[in-house]
């Protein structure tokens, strides 16, 4: 875990990201300051207590951000539901029987209503939940630019094409990343977020029975509860310390035993092996490089002034 020490450089090693990132923007991270000044407090207590009730919720809600921002930015997209005149992008590929945690954010929303009518926008919840669900879980801090305004629309096109595949090389992973404005570090610190919570099986059983590159005895043990077919939903811990933000994962990687293709990609004698080896002995750089990929990751094309709306209910637009 980050030490307080560690987490205080943290947030001032990123400050220069958010000053120079937003300014464009029109992104604050007191944008919220008098029209909702209860607003952290808010979203941390509501996280508190979802983490408290499941730890992997913190995973949850930092994948839910995440896929919502590589899907025509950080606009919420991901929370609408289907309607009988409209597809939202909760039945594609990557996010159907996968995405969790809806009724959290929808928590936080109504709390939030409740505090300050029609003031904060869904795509700014989520990307505080998504800091808190680290932070709960001994991650680093960061400051949140905020100022983002919902989508009316959604791409269900763009969120089966856009999102990283489990199964990805490293080339198509930097392509994608740099698609978004994101570089392979980015793109390595990232993948970092898998040091916390679980992936189905469906996603590894062709690297557990196929891959070369991946420890023996790790993927042994993986298929006891990943069947060669069947048990496309059993789950697996993405790394030791699934409930712990830590830097295991990257260690992981060195000893081949990251649990999905995509993971073990980053470490495969290429272009990131050297980064990796760094996170595995050093958690400070790790968490240093993670958070400002997060703020970097949140401006990623954000809805701002009199676009989009601020959704009443996360979940339909207004």
């Amino acid at each position: 875990m980050a030490s307080s020490i560690a987490r205080s450089f943290v947030i001032l090693s990123i400050l220069c990201v958010i000053t120079s990132s937003v300014n464009g923007q029109q992104l604050s991270p007191n944008f919220y300051a008098r029209s909702c000044p209860n607003l952290l407090t808010i979203v941390r207590n509501a996280m508190r207590q979802a983490v408290s009730n499941e730890a992997r919720m913190g995973a949850s809600i930092l994948r839910l951000f995440f896929h919502d921002c590589f899907v025509n930015g950080c606009d919420a997209s991901v929370l609408l539901d289907d309607t009988a005149t409209f597809t939202g992008e909760k039945t594609a590929r990557p996010n159907q029987n996968s995405l969790r945690g809806f009724e959290v954010i929808d928590t936080i929303k109504t709390r939030v209503e409740n505090a300050c009518n029609a003031t904060v926008s869904c795509a700014d919840i989520l990307a505080l939940a998504a800091r808190d669900g680290v932070v709960l879980l001994g991650g680093p801090s960061w400051t949140v630019p905020l100022g983002r305004r919902d989508a009316r629309t959604a791409s269900l096109s763009a969120a089966n094409s856009d999102i990283p595949s489990p199964f990805a090389n490293l080339a198509t992973l930097i392509s994608s990343f740099s698609a978004k404005g994101l570089s392979a570090t980015d793109m390595t610190a990232l993948s970092g977020g898998h040091v916390i919570g679980f992936a189905r099986c469906a996603t590894f059983r062709t690297r557990i029975y196929n891959d070369t590159n991946i420890d023996a005895q790790f993927a042994n043990s993986r298929r006891t509860g990943c069947p060669a077919s069947g048990g496309d939903n059993n789950l697996a811990a993405l790394d030791p310390t699934p409930n712990r933000f830590d830097n295991a994962y990257y260690q992981n990687l060195v000893g081949r035993r990251g649990l999905l293709r995509s993971d073990q990609e980053l470490f495969n004698n290429a272009s990131q092996d050297s980064l990796v080896r760094t996170y595995s002995n050093n958690y400070r750089a790790f968490a240093s490089d993670f958070a400002a990929a997060m703020v970097r990751m949140g401006n990623i094309s954000p809805l701002t002034g009199t676009n989009g709306e601020i959704r009443r209910k996360c979940g339909v637009v207004n």
